[in-house]
């Protein structure tokens, strides 16, 4: 009784240990890790933390605020990171992306809209809802040479083929060929796994 009730007690002040924490889709024989990153900011992008915006209404020129993680080029990955925007003015604004870097460029960019729709650029909605201030979790799992998958808010929305080659994860706010800014953007959760 004396030792559950200490338990008891240290749960309450917050002092027993958290549970490791377990990738949110795809379980199964995952390991965490934290690849080391950049930052970019070109135009009127700026970054503040983990928070992106575009400060300008600018439909030309490179206008962006990311974080560019390390290249990968083998086995599989895990992104998990959630999204709130605080603010959107403009729209068609891509907010994560998963590089080829030995291809032609983006392999997979998920944007947003005016009005909350998420999209691939160059393909399908994914999904509505991203509206200003709404918390929105995305999770994209990348077989290189095989497949890549998203998830928003834990459910599969996009599957697709991928091929071989060098690759990277990049996030924040990066106006698409059709879009422009404002946008503000904050990210949080960001976590990696492997296998």
């Amino acid at each position: 009784m004396k030792i559950l009730r200490t338990l008891c007690t240290a749960a309450v002040l917050g002092l027993v240990a958290p549970a490791a924490a377990h990738a949110q889709v795809e379980p199964g024989g995952w390991t965490s890790y934290s690849p080391s990153f950049s930052e970019q900011e070109r135009g009127c992008g700026q970054i503040n933390g983990l928070s992106f915006q575009l400060t300008c209404s600018t439909a030309s020129g490179d206008q962006r605020a990311e974080r560019r993680y390390a290249t990968y080029s083998s086995g599989t990955r895990q992104f998990e990171g959630s999204f709130r925007i605080t603010s959107m003015t403009g729209s068609r604004i891509s907010l994560k992306q998963t590089f080829n870097e030995s291809g032609s460029g983006p392999f997979f960019m998920l944007a947003v809209e005016n009005g909350g729709r998420l999209y691939r650029v160059g393909g399908d909605t994914l999904a509505g809802g991203a509206t200003v201030g709404t918390t929105v979790r995305v999770n994209t799992v990348h077989q290189v040479g095989s497949a890549h998958r998203t998830y928003i808010n834990g459910s599969l929305k996009h599957s697709m083929s991928s091929p071989g080659g060098s690759f990277y994860d990049k996030f924040g706010s990066y106006r698409t060929d059709s879009g422009r800014g404002p946008i503000q953007v904050q990210w949080s959760g960001v976590q990696f796994w492997r296998k």
